[in-house]
């Protein structure tokens, strides 16, 4: 039996370069499509496009415009494919509309995968059933972002008071994370996850949507099986917008993503 995320990320190749999407209405939120998934479907048709390099390294993605389910194509244009890592340029479309355009670098993450230094603290986390489920959501929200119910995410209690109306105003979000129906992570779903939690503005008094304009992802492992913990932060808001930088751990203590965006501050 197959698992949800595979099929909602599925690609079809039409043609060299092409690949056609149906972009799932369960990961809605707010009325738009998550900018995480958009970015796993980008990145699965990038990873058919470039056989024998099947894993994301870096994508660096620009959101132009709000995402609708239904059919889109992934058009990608390999720059360069040759040694340990290939390099090329994707467009998410949908009509005549460009969503999202981005250049990825692609490679096999099982070679030197036991070369690991790092000065990263892992995030110190309650226990997942001692932290809080989205399950406990009001049924107006969860109506809202069906995106919900793809995930079973357990925030760390320090980190969600803006659910109350007291947010921390500290500017982080830490929590729990598994898809619902158990699947395994990937680095495909690290490209997912790196935007699934709600914006860190929240943590800072600030509810609603805050639309995307770029996010960087550096997938540096693949996953250990099990639980992940995935980290927000943010230092500066100005000018209207704020960064969100993002760590991802695994169930076995090692970082496996990290990313940044930059989106508009919700208004």
């Amino acid at each position: 039996m197959g698992h949800e995320f595979d099929s909602h990320i599925d690609v079809t190749r039409e043609s060299e370069g092409l690949y056609s999407a149906d972009l799932s209405s369960g990961w809605v939120v707010g009325g738009g499509v998550n900018g995480g998934y958009l970015l796993a479907v980008l990145g699965n048709a990038l990873r058919a496009a470039l056989p024998g390099k099947p894993d994301p390294l870096s994508i660096s993605a620009y959101y132009l415009s709000a995402s609708r389910p239904g059919p889109a194509q992934v058009a990608i244009d390999v720059r360069r494919d040759g040694g340990s890592v290939a390099t090329a340029a994707a467009d998410l479309r949908q009509g005549d509309d460009v969503r999202i355009t981005a250049l990825a670098t692609y490679g096999d993450l099982d070679l030197g995968a036991d070369d690991v230094r790092t000065t990263a603290v892992e995030p110190d986390m309650p226990a997942p059933d001692d932290c809080v489920p989205t399950t406990l959501a009001p049924e107006d929200v969860r109506r809202m972002a069906p995106i919900m119910e793809r995930f079973d995410i357990r925030f760390h209690p320090a980190n969600i008071g803006w659910a109350v109306g007291q947010p921390s105003g500290e500017g982080v979000m830490s929590a729990w994370f598994r898809l619902a129906d158990g699947r395994d992570p990937d680095p495909i779903l690290l490209l997912a996850i790196v935007d699934a939690l709600p914006p860190v503005t929240f943590d800072l008094g600030m509810p609603g949507w805050a639309p995307t304009l770029e996010l960087t992802a550096h997938v540096r492992a693949k996953p250990a099986p099990g639980w992940l913990k995935v980290r927000h932060a943010t230092r500066n808001m100005a000018g209207g917008m704020f960064e969100e930088d993002c760590e991802v751990w695994d169930s076995a203590g090692r970082l496996v993503a990290q990313s940044r965006q930059l989106a508009r501050q919700p208004r």
